[in-house]
């Protein structure tokens, strides 16, 4: 059977590989991957980091809250930053913590991409593999993370670091610290020593004085963020834990929620007439209600376990913040960072701020037969990038602890415009595209995650990469404007909790996102303002669109047609086109086009795309200070089609289900696209940039009208960088 298997495999893998006949790959040829200072790629010297903790400086460099609910650095109070993440979620597998020199290298090269803050994940994992006692730190491990915050300190880069993330905490004994089958993040709602384990997981590593910096994490400047536990919410933690057979809610949950019910109801009978009946067996009276059998049955009885997981929930949050301000922390405090329900909405209303992850595609995982649906971003409108958008609270500060458009989905190349483009307009704090870090020194690095690229892992991956390099300039640079549009959907409380545990914000309202600032506040403060309200079905978004162009809150003009898919900023500056799979962005710094073949040609102000022959992204953003299309001289040209690795293999002709992952070297998709540059000039040249930054000989010269076939077959390799110079 098993030999069957596999001849099955391979056949349909060939299949795979025959419905692509006609695209051709080219190997990347470059190892290292280390950017060279003063290349095109070294964004350090108009996206300078500030120093942090250096004498007489370091109460100013302390990233707080404005008013507004933005995030700023202390010496700045009337500038919001935008706060450019790199994450970094180190296994085994992927390599772990470097050495000192290796940190020394990796944080310098984070600088130089324009990285301001990193987001450290499984800390708790990593300092725990191999131990066999509680909280017994492998010591070299402790010393490399040690070194890392010193080293990212030293190049201006800030710190968001999870309080718990491993299912496991810091016991000792456990074998896989990254596998979910520890129950610690749902026992630390209800047991004493769940929380004081976690209580002293936080104490002992961020509590500790680190000897590379003289102080311990939690006094440090440095760290603007602690997110009590990653992806904690009651509910996700229960999916998460859903086995055949097994009752979808942990047993621990019965006794509370019915003490719960006893404040709520006087007896069973009123209760009973509130559900529309009971179990025979079931009893308020004796504690003998049961949890919801089935979480995706909608019941009035789930209504009341979101009710109560709120309750819990924010009394969670109360008692863990509590004890990370006894130990003497004064930074930010989140938590529930993912799970974009109504439910969760509320447990959030109280945070400080807000943390969200959020995945296009998700990958089901890393073992042959795992699956993706191949779908486009910009087919879905941006789905991801709204769902996120409604779970900020507004007046709050807003983080994308995690995002990601997955490897191998072949449209990621979108990932790179959509998401930062979309940040930037919703006036965003932070943004952290999730790997398990988002560069590498070089390719062919001896650990499994780095023999090929994978799902969750953008480092080898020059598109994941190419789009990474953009959201520098779109969103930290700020070259994408904020909306001055905001769009509150109005908050009651509880009473917005219906017999839907999965309810969430409904997708033909979140498209308004796509206009200007949406976000959640509470109803009572809404006023008369444009807003949706409750209950949500009594909203029709094309009203609401109609609205704001009477009001003048949408500019004369402004193109948005909900119903035939197409989507304008009320900046001008984003374009969405859902049905033609087309994004264009025109910014006088920057402009963007992610599209398919068939929605070509696309003109914006300085950029037209006359044609291509495949879907891909296409950007071209100044390199001048100040950053100007119609004045400057040297251009970033970003061309992204599309990269797998050698000797992948699919199980189906639509390369959703995977077989083999291959190995390096990664490949490019072979491509063209047709360009014209509404400037003439002099002289212009444009020249090949490797993916280390490297200008190679020019490829194509001229003079005037500035206008060429850009191509990624060259004879320096493939690459996804040019740079385009202009003498006038």
């Amino acid at each position: 059977m098993k030999s069957l298997l596999s001849a099955l495999a391979t056949t349909l893998g060939v299949a795979a590989s025959g419905a692509a006949a006609a695209e051709e790959w080219l190997p990347v040829r470059e190892v290292s991957l280390e950017i060279r200072p003063g290349s095109p790629l070294d964004f350090s010297g108009f996206l300078p980091n500030r120093p942090i903790g250096q004498k007489g400086a370091a109460a100013s460099q302390r990233i707080t809250v404005r008013p507004d609910g933005r995030l700023a650095f202390a010496d700045a109070p009337g500038e919001p930053a935008r706060l450019f993440c790199a994450s970094l979620a180190w296994s085994p597998a992927s390599g772990g913590f470097p050495d000192h020199a290796g940190a020394d290298r990796y944080a310098r090269q984070l600088a130089l991409h324009g990285y301001n803050i990193a987001r450290l994940t499984f800390i708790d994992a990593s300092l725990m593999i191999g131990r066999q006692k509680d909280f017994d730190f492998d010591p070299e491990t402790l010393d490399r993370i040690h070194y890392l915050l010193a080293a990212l300190k030293r190049n201006g880069i800030h710190w968001i670091i999870d309080g718990m993330t491993s299912w496991h905490g810091a016991y000792g004994g456990r074998d896989e610290r990254w596998d979910p089958a520890g129950n610690l993040k749902l026992a630390l709602y209800l047991d004493d020593a769940a929380f004081a384990h976690w209580k002293a997981l936080v104490e002992k590593f961020l509590a500790r004085v680190n000897p590379y910096t003289g102080t311990a994490p939690i006094h440090d400047e440095a760290l603007a963020l602690v997110i009590l536990v990653n992806e904690n919410s009651a509910e996700f933690e229960s999916v998460v834990h859903d086995r055949r057979g097994k009752p979808p809610y942990d047993p621990m949950f019965a006794a509370p929620f019915n003490r719960w019910l006893a404040q709520r109801y006087a007896s069973s009978a009123e209760l009973a007439k509130a559900w529309g009946g009971l179990g025979w067996s079931e009893k308020l009276e004796d504690g003998s209600i049961r949890l919801p059998p089935d979480r995706y049955a909608d019941s009035p009885r789930l209504r009341d376990l979101q009710a109560f997981f709120v309750e819990l929930e924010t009394a969670s949050v109360a008692k863990m913040s509590a004890a990370l301000r006894a130990l003497g922390y004064k930074g930010i405090i989140s938590t529930y960072n993912n799970w974009p329900t109504v439910q969760t909405a509320l447990s959030r209303r109280g945070l400080e701020a807000v943390t969200m992850n959020t995945y296009h595609d998700w990958a089901s995982g890393y073992a042959p037969g795992s699956k993706l649906t191949q779908q486009s971003s910009l087919g879905d409108a941006a789905n991801s990038v709204r769902m996120a958008a409604a779970t900020r609270w507004l007046g709050k500060p807003f983080i994308v602890s995690e995002y990601d458009h997955l490897f191998w989905n072949r449209y990621r190349y979108e990932g790179g415009l959509v998401f930062p483009a979309y940040a930037a307009l919703q006036g965003w704090d932070a943004l952290c595209r999730h790997a398990h870090g988002p560069i590498a020194l070089a390719y062919g690095e001896p650990y499994p995650h780095k023999r090929a690229m994978l799902p969750y892992a953008i480092a080898l991956d020059p598109i994941a990469r190419a789009g990474e390099t953009l959201s520098a300039l779109l969103f930290r640079r700020g070259d994408v404007a904020t909306s001055r549009l905001t769009i509150p959907f109005a908050v009651r409380g509880e009473a917005d909790l219906g017999p839907d545990m999965q309810a969430r914000e409904p997708e033909r309202l979140t498209e308004l996102a796509l206009l200007g600032r949406i976000g959640l506040q509470d109803a009572d403060s809404i006023g008369e303002r444009i807003a949706v309200r409750q209950p949500r079905d009594a909203n029709r978004p094309d009203a609401i669109v109609e609205k704001l162009k009477a009001d003048g809150l949408l500019p004369t003009g402004n193109l948005t047609q909900l119903s035939a898919g197409l989507f304008q900023s009320d900046t001008g500056e984003i374009l969405l086109n859902r049905r033609d799979r087309q994004m264009r962005l025109t910014t006088p710094a920057t402009e963007a086009l992610a599209f398919s073949a068939a929605s070509l040609p696309a003109t914006l102000k300085t950029l037209t795309v006359e044609g291509a022959d495949g879907d891909a992204l296409v950007a071209l953003a100044s390199l001048d200070a100040p950053a100007s299309l119609a004045n400057g001289s040297r251009f970033l040209l970003i061309y992204a089609t599309d990269a797998r690795n050698t000797g992948m293999i699919f199980r189906d002709r639509e390369q959703r289900v995977i077989e083999d992952f291959g190995r390096l070297p990664v490949l490019i998709r072979k491509g063209h696209v047709d360009l014209r540059i509404g400037r003439s000039a002099r002289q212009w040249r444009l020249s090949p940039v490797g993916l280390d930054g490297t200008v190679k000989p020019a490829a194509a010269s001229g003079t005037g009208p500035v206008a060429f076939r850009l191509g990624n077959d060259l004879l320096t390799g493939p690459t996804t960088y040019f740079l385009l110079e202009l003498k006038d």
